[in-house]
């Protein structure tokens, strides 16, 4: 069987490219069509027949610049000769051409975010240089009509679609009028295990990814500050300048933390703070493997791993007083943090691969 596994770009590290990981580790002979390829960000596929699109030519730094291209490189990319395509996308590479002999099975991490879900955040803060954001602004606004066709189009494309959570199931059926089946993104559970020896003595909370105004760490360092608990933020991003203005004295920045740093900081922490509504949020998984509770704002993928009093709370607005109550509420209750880990590992990357395995197997054989 000739099978080709199709992403929107692999110029760094993040939830998606971990699923084209583990389609790789699958699939170990697939090429993997791709926009653009950046093997100085993200060394996983060096093993791999990574094969680029014309965009390829241009700087990686313009990638937000080009979805246009990337609609136009992709809808012309066909893939008909292949028996099974696999795409994994939150935009533009599930618009893949395809024969009538092709199962396309589309990974979708959501609805295109500057389309649709996130498109008023974009509008208001697109993320470029500050010199930039109004020709971010204008091109979007101007885009955004014919884009959209283009993209419920290319939602067409794929014979089944894949969610990675029960939320970005909604929003494929809100936006794209499409039928999803849910499974959870693959975590190196293992990596963050909770030892047998770690300590039971926690302080403090945590939050890490990237610094973007969109994740709200504003939020969780105001929270943190109001309460007097200490905070650690791990990551960088554009947003990192500001930060460091709105926090106190008891809140760490680490930008660069190892494998090895990253657990303990995660085995040692009260919490772990999911300030944002993510699609579904890898890393805190990653914490609660760590047998860390995650404290998330009640949207999104949170609400498929966060429990109520057992694996983390809930916090219902998006407020500093709020959050800071929901912090004090979980600073003062006793997790039970070995079952917090223990409950992680449904999402491991094995449960990834062994649900994948079988809905391939279940939707090859519904086309033979």
């Amino acid at each position: 069987m000739k099978v080709a596994i199709v992403c929107d770009w692999l110029t760094g590290i993040g939830g998606a490219e971990r699923v084209v990981l583990e389609l790789h580790k699958m699939h170990p002979e697939a090429p993997i069509y791709t926009s653009q390829y950046d093997p100085s960000a993200i060394t996983w596929f060096e093993d791999a027949d990574i094969r680029t699109t014309w965009l390829q030519k241009l700087p990686k730094s313009l990638k937000k610049f080009l979805p246009l291209l990337r609609a136009w490189a992709f809808s012309r990319l066909d893939l008909s000769e292949y028996d099974l395509v696999i795409s994994s996308s939150g935009a533009e590479a599930k618009g893949v051409k395809t024969g009538p002999n092709t199962t396309h099975i589309c990974y979708c991490h959501a609805p295109t975010h500057y389309y649709w879900i996130r498109h008023d955040e974009y509008l208001q803060n697109p993320g470029f240089a500050r010199g930039l954001n109004w020709l971010a602004r204008l091109g979007l606004k101007l885009m955004t009509n014919p884009l959209r066709r283009w993209d419920r189009r290319a939602a067409k494309q794929p014979d089944y679609i894949i969610a990675n959570s029960t939320y970005t199931q909604a929003m494929i059926k809100r936006y794209y009028k499409r039928d999803s089946t849910v499974i959870h993104p693959p975590v190196e559970t293992e990596r963050f295990k909770l030892r047998s020896n770690a300590t039971a003595l926690r302080h403090g909370f945590v939050v890490a990814g990237r610094q973007t105004p969109y994740k709200r760490f504003d939020l969780a360092i105001e929270a943190c500050k109001t309460i007097k608990q200490p905070l650690i933020v791990i990551g960088d991003g554009p947003d990192h300048k500001r930060l460091e203005k709105l926090a106190g004295r008891s809140t760490t920045f680490l930008s660069n933390v190892n494998d090895n740093d990253i657990v303990e900081h995660f085995q040692t922490a009260l919490g772990f703070i999911l300030p944002n509504m993510d699609d579904f949020g890898i890393v805190a998984v990653e914490a609660q493997a760590a047998g860390t509770p995650v404290i998330a704002y009640n949207k999104g993928g949170a609400q498929d791993y966060v429990t109520p009093g057992k694996t983390g709370l809930f916090f219902d607005r998006q407020t500093v007083k709020n959050l800071s109550s929901t912090l004090e509420t979980a600073a003062a209750k006793n997790f039970d943090y070995e079952a917090i880990s223990k409950h992680a590992e449904l999402f491991s990357t094995a449960a990834f691969g062994k649900s994948m395995r079988s809905y391939i197997k279940q939707h090859l054989a519904e086309r033979s």
